[in-house]
């Protein structure tokens, strides 16, 4: 039976507080937290005490997202914060990152982007797994190396294949991407380690922006079927709903919150 969860971009403005208070109040099993969010928290507090905001609401922190895996970048900047995100996940109880691959630059090729990528996803595979981490790769629509799950995995095997890496399947990206959700019977279920849900107004696909983003069952995204394929291959993970709207941001974070999780429960009950 899967598991709902909310993503902190989904209340952008508000804080990591806010963000458990509402999440738990609404009815939500989990929550992804916002790494941005965590990190002003913790100019004040210690990690025991989101540990503890955890613990009192109820939620399991399924994820801390995102973290931008580059070579082609500040590699130490990024390498730096991505060790301290594995340090508070460890002491927070979060078993999993999500991670986002980089574009390719107009100087590399394609194979040699990609083995860069595989490179440095190693390097990441192996801090995480010396805490006991996951990491979730997440493909991003219209992405030149990783637009899809297929992508990931093939990403993964490029890295040697690490034990703890899987993949993420976002509804709105793979809209985006054009790709069919028949890639989600193609991903081993061992690998797929979250569901975002989302869902889209009917624009063209190079226009739609992460802005453009609805409530599930207010698209166009077929959602029953990619969660009736999720029942039918028995995944038991988390659904987590993703949604990055500006007007939805500015609405009192209860509402919002509530809504995200009634539309997506509707759709659960069919």
């Amino acid at each position: 039976m899967v598991k709902l969860a909310i993503n902190g971009a989904t209340t952008m403005p508000y804080s990591l507080e806010e963000d458990i208070t509402a999440a738990a109040a609404a009815g939500f099993a989990g929550i992804e937290l916002w790494w941005d969010k965590v990190k002003d928290c913790l100019e004040t507090k210690a990690p025991e005490y989101v540990r503890l905001l955890l613990d009192r609401s109820g939620l399991e922190a399924v994820a801390i997202c995102p973290f931008l895996v580059s070579p082609f970048r500040n590699q130490e900047a990024l390498r730096k914060d991505f060790e301290l995100a594995v340090r508070v996940a460890e002491e927070i109880e979060c078993g999993m990152l999500v991670v986002c691959p980089d574009f390719q630059p107009a100087s590399l090729s394609k194979e040699e982007a990609l083995q860069r990528h595989a490179d440095e996803l190693a390097w990441y595979a192996e801090r995480a797994a010396a805490a006991g981490i996951r990491l979730a790769i997440e493909p991003i629509g219209g992405h030149t190396l990783v637009p899809g799950p297929l992508e990931g995995l093939a990403l993964i095997q490029r890295a040697g294949s690490p034990a703890n890496v899987g993949v993420l399947f976002d509804t709105f990206h793979n809209l985006r991407s054009g790709i069919g959700n028949d890639q989600l019977e193609q991903i081993p279920l061992d690998k797929l380690y979250i569901v975002h849900i989302n869902d889209s107004p009917d624009l063209p696909l190079n226009e739609l922006k992460d802005a453009d983003r609805v409530y599930p069952g207010h698209g166009i995204i077929p959602l029953q079927e990619v969660i009736g394929l999720l029942r039918r291959r028995g995944y038991s993970g988390h659904l987590s709903v993703e949604i990055f709207r500006p007007d939805y941001w500015e609405r009192p974070i209860a509402d919002n919150v509530r809504d995200a999780y009634d539309y997506t429960e509707k759709l659960l009950k069919g």
